[in-house]
């Protein structure tokens, strides 16, 4: 037999099961598994496709300077405190790798991003959840999780797959209570859906031990090209370029993501549109005795009686062509999350759900 063996984490992980695309036999299907945007990104973004696909024979700028100052003058942040990764997951696996390892502890929530145990086990750490409450990050139980051991803990707000919210205050609190040498993350994937909230930049700036990550992958649908940031203080900052590669993104992310960016109006119109349709279809699916809570993302969590109403449901969706995300390895047997879609699309599911509850199936 070999002595070849992984490093010690490694074989914990779980292989991550992206959300489903296809249903066999079924047509005229409409994928809502993945957290998309419906409408897909700025029609600025083609151009600047067109532009970057006459230079691919040259290796884009190690240092990502044009996209940094861009995000730097759209949310008013300094670019020296900006990092780019290939999405928001590379970034968080850049924090992972710098500043724990074995013998620490990273800290992430039960419902929380599963990509965060992932990254604790990738880098021989030991993942460490903690109990939510009513499907919301408690800071309390944090805290009393901390230890000595303690490096980083993972927070991702809006959270996913739930699509509740902590406070800003509680945030600040959290914070503040954590021991010297560790870190919060704040992973800030769905913060564009909120309207006025910095995905915690002004925590940044004003602490040491404060994170956030952003990505280009939901509201400006970008997800097809993976491009995502963190702000940091410098020294976190200069410690996470060390461990990123040189040309870790290419000239077709870094033109189509500053495109992106840069079409505010576009951004507008895509979070009013799924501000509107998901208010609509939590009113609509509470119709029919299927509840949510309130969301700040750009999907619903929808809760059944139990795990077998949920699968039932589930397999009645895909029977009509509707591809929704089962959340059972996210402590949610009960749950389907439902990307908000565009208004078609959206009818359709809560109709579908409508029938399947009154057992026309």
């Amino acid at each position: 037999m070999s002595q070849i063996t992984p490093q010690p984490g490694i074989m914990e992980i779980a292989l991550y099961q992206s959300g489903a695309a296809h249903v066999d036999g079924a047509t005229d299907v409409v994928k809502l598994s993945s957290n998309e945007n419906p409408f897909g990104p700025s029609p600025k973004v083609a151009d600047a496709l067109r532009i970057a696909g006459v230079d691919l024979h040259r290796y884009p700028g190690t240092d990502h300077a044009g996209l940094r100052r861009a995000i730097a003058d759209v949310h008013g942040l300094e670019a020296e405190n900006i990092i780019c990764g290939v999405g928001s997951d590379e970034v968080l696996q850049f924090i992972a790798q710098s500043f724990a390892g074995p013998g620490d502890e990273v800290i992430y929530t039960e419902h929380g991003f599963s990509m965060y145990p992932i990254l604790a086990h990738a880098v021989g750490a030991t993942p460490v959840k903690v109990e939510e409450t009513d499907r919301t990050v408690d800071v309390d139980k944090i805290l009393a999780a901390c230890t000595d051991k303690t490096r980083i803990v993972f927070i991702a707000n809006p959270a996913n797959p739930t699509g509740t919210m902590l406070p800003m205050e509680d945030c600040k609190r959290l914070a503040e209570g954590l021991p010297d040498k560790a870190l919060l993350v704040l992973d800030g994937a769905y913060a564009e859906f909120v309207d006025g909230y910095d995905g915690g930049a002004g925590m940044v700036e004003s602490r040491d031990n404060v994170i956030m990550t952003r990505t280009f992958s939901k509201i400006y649908g970008l997800g097809g090209l993976r491009v995502g940031w963190g702000y940091a203080p410098k020294e976190i900052i200069d410690v996470l370029n060390r461990v990123r590669q040189p040309f870790n993104l290419n000239n077709l992310q870094l033109l189509a993501a500053e495109a992106a960016l840069r079409d505010r109006a576009y951004l507008d119109k895509c979070r009013s549109e799924n501000a509107r349709l998901r208010s609509w279809l939590i009113e609509a699916l509470a119709g029919h005795g299927v509840e949510c809570d309130v969301s700040y993302t750009n999907f619903i969590l929808a809760r059944f009686n139990d795990t077998q109403e949920a699968n039932a449901a589930d397999a009645y969706l895909k029977s009509q062509g509707l591809i929704v995300r089962k959340v059972t390895g996210y402590g949610l047997p009960n749950a389907l999350r439902i990307t908000i879609g565009d208004e078609p699309s959206c009818r359709r599911v809560a109709h579908a759900i409508g029938q399947f509850k009154e057992g026309a199936v």
